[in-house]
């Protein structure tokens, strides 16, 4: 390929049953074209090359891979970003799109979703534009979307705000907040959490929120036992319903 010819930076979403005791038919939950790009794809910058090869050789099952999986050039995110995220732009990506220069097309993915939302990836995106490296977003699953449009609140203006502090004081004050904006603006609040502590939330959660805020949780999306409940407060309190607060959950709080 002509390296004065730049590749192109595509991003992959992947299935939302990342760390989950059942997998999703890859089938169902990504579209054709999607999986027939990714399987061509031979660069890939990802948050784990071991998650990474396991996703791609689904993928391989449906879509034969251009090269096998062992072949792959894969490049990690450094450790720091998964920690602290890249959104702000202190992580230059510019060296892992080097492929791109040379007329290769890269494939950027994260664990679960679409990478950049609500996963470590826009550093990357940032530096592709500013390379002037065409920057192609696939169709497939993305979880924050999926929640807000089953939630039944307000879907024409919200905020994504990430983790809620873990500590039981900091965590009450950030809900309070949260739920103030909301109530005061209309603006749909979402947020998530580690799955082994949805539990503790949603009870923080039912302890702090008042009774006429409507609460919605998105737990296991796109799977068989996936479930979605909204209802104010008071009826969460009532009722008490179950569900499977083992999945990956996306919490929302509203009008």
């Amino acid at each position: 390929m002509n390296a004065a010819v730049k590749g192109k930076l595509y991003l992959v979403p992947a299935p939302l049953d990342f760390g989950c005791a059942s997998q999703a038919p890859l089938q169902d939950v990504m579209p054709l074209g999607t999986l027939q790009i990714a399987a061509r794809l031979s660069s890939w910058i990802c948050e784990n090359a071991k998650s990474t090869r396991a996703y791609l050789k689904r993928i391989n099952e449906l879509q034969p891979l251009s090269i096998a999986v062992q072949a792959l050039q894969i490049q990690e995110l450094p450790r720091e970003v998964h920690k602290k995220g890249d959104h702000a732009g202190q992580f230059d990506a510019k060296p892992l799109l080097l492929a791109a220069l040379e007329g290769r097309d890269i494939g950027l993915v994260s664990e679960a979703g679409m990478p950049a939302i609500a996963d470590p990836g826009s550093s990357v995106v940032r530096a592709a534009h500013d390379l002037d490296i065409e920057v192609v977003p696939l169709t497939g699953p993305m979880s924050l979307v999926l929640a807000l449009a089953a939630s039944g609140l307000n879907g024409q203006n919200f905020a994504f705000v990430g983790y809620l502090p873990q500590d039981a004081g900091g965590r009450a004050q950030r809900i309070r907040e949260l739920e103030s904006l909301a109530l005061r603006t209309g603006q749909t609040q979402l947020f998530i959490e580690t799955p082994y502590r949805n539990a503790a939330l949603l009870q923080a959660l039912l302890q702090t929120l008042q009774g006429n805020t409507r609460l919605a949780l998105s737990c296991g999306l796109t799977m068989d036992n996936g479930v979605s409940r909204s209802a104010l407060v008071s009826r969460w309190k009532r009722d008490k319903p179950t569900v499977p607060l083992d999945l990956p959950t996306v919490f929302g709080i509203g009008r």
